[in-house]
């Protein structure tokens, strides 16, 4: 990990340790590395009620580069059923990938993807799921999602 990623790290821990915007938890950050946050949807949505586990990787060109961000699957988490989200836990979200600026932070992507799962009318898988996660790559970033469909 770079100086640069090591100091922007430690910044938005100690932020998120003071106190997480609503809905948003940490669960760990043993490691500068790896967290993994938990997110609910707020207020009315075909969400309601329900928790998700985000696991982040931050690379060492961390704010440069996005961090790798998946919802956790495993045998207690599920990756919510959402057009924009894999059953592996890939999420297709252009701040993820081509919109990604240094600006954002492992907050911001939090409360744009509460907002993604809030405004979603309709619980459905990405139409090319199965396909998808039979051939994915490990991690997210090395897909090579296309950005069409913001209106979810």
């Amino acid at each position: 990990m770079s100086a640069i990623s090591t100091k922007r790290l430690q910044k938005e821990l100690a932020e998120i340790r003071k106190g997480c915007p609503a809905g948003i938890t940490l669960l760990e950050a043993d490691d500068l590395a790896v967290w993994f946050l938990s997110i609910e949807v707020l207020g009315e949505s075909v969400y309601k009620g329900e928790v998700f586990s985000l696991r982040f990787k931050f690379g060492p060109r961390y704010p440069i580069e996005s961090p790798e961000v998946v919802f956790v699957v495993d045998n207690t988490h599920q990756a919510p059923i959402h057009p924009h989200v894999y059953s592996n836990g890939h999420i297709c979200a252009s701040i993820l990938g081509s919109e990604w600026s240094p600006v954002l932070s492992t907050s911001a992507v939090c409360i744009t993807l509460q907002s993604m799962l809030a405004s979603c009318p309709k619980k459905e898988r990405p139409t090319d799921n199965d396909r998808y996660v039979r051939t994915a790559p490990l991690s997210p970033k090395d897909a090579r999602f296309q950005y069409h469909d913001d209106t979810v």
